[in-house]
């Protein structure tokens, strides 16, 4: 097997330092290193624009969205990287599998997921649009945060991210590619790393390589409202332990 995963939790590529506010582990990272720009590639928000017409905002208002959207984001622009939510103090955990419409309504269905969001992480660019990340250019991919009580574990989390995920492509999933559709696993608590880097060591060992990446949780920005339950909104089944094919586009 070869592995192409990075499996790094408090990564000394990235000056990191961790405390504890009451809510949990929390990380601030203060060094992104360098970002290179690469030329603009239109492909997927041609389609998404052709489809369900342009964006309506080229700069989102983090005030207008929803729980826990709104959560995530106000944790967001404070630089902080929360284990455990502020509202409701349940666990938080962050995945990133190609197109986050999909993946998002594969965890709405996961009993014990009350929460869901989708964003953008991994990234330097701060209040990253979905026009931006689409560029290529901003580092970020799109994942997905869920907020989880007790009766799911983050075994059930991974569960599901692996089922959906083909973990061996290398930026993209399906017809999406580009480095803001690459794969990842990006634990909040040191339990949390040592068992995704476990699960992916017994999978990376059915297949020839692992593109997925495992790192330590950056700070999550929520996308623009109309992305949020997207696949819920268009009247895809969001109930729980729904086994309905998820369809992405249409």
């Amino acid at each position: 097997m070869k592995l192409l995963a990075t499996l790094t939790f408090l990564s000394t590529a990235t000056t990191s330092t961790s405390f504890n506010l009451g809510r949990g582990l929390v990380s601030r990272n203060s060094n992104f290193g360098n970002l290179t720009t690469r030329p603009y590639s239109r492909t997927r928000l041609n389609l998404f624009e052709n489809i369900f017409g342009s964006p309506p905002s080229q700069e989102i208002v983090y005030s207008n969205l929803k729980y826990p959207a709104n959560e995530m984001a106000e944790a967001a622009l404070a630089g902080l990287v929360p284990s455990l939510s502020s509202k409701e103090n349940l666990q938080i955990a962050t995945f990133a599998g190609g197109c986050f419409w999909g993946l998002e309504l594969a965890y709405q269905r996961l009993p014990g997921v009350l929460h869901t969001a989708v964003g953008y992480t991994q990234g330097p660019v701060l209040s990253p649009t979905y026009k931006a990340v689409c560029s290529g250019g901003t580092g970020h991919t799109e994942a997905i945060q869920v907020y989880y009580d007790d009766t799911c574990t983050y075994t059930d989390l991974l569960d599901v991210f692996f089922n959906r995920v083909d973990i061996t492509t290398v930026n993209g999933q399906g017809n999406d590619r580009g480095t803001q559709y690459r794969t990842g696993i990006y634990p909040h608590t040191t339990e949390q790393i040592e068992e995704a880097r476990e699960r992916m060591e017994r999978e990376g060992e059915k297949v020839k390589r692992v593109a997925t990446e495992i790192k330590e949780a950056e700070v999550f920005w929520p996308a623009e409202g109309y992305h949020q339950q997207y696949l819920e909104k268009g009247g895809q089944n969001a109930e729980k332990n729904a086994k309905d094919v998820i369809r992405c586009y249409g």
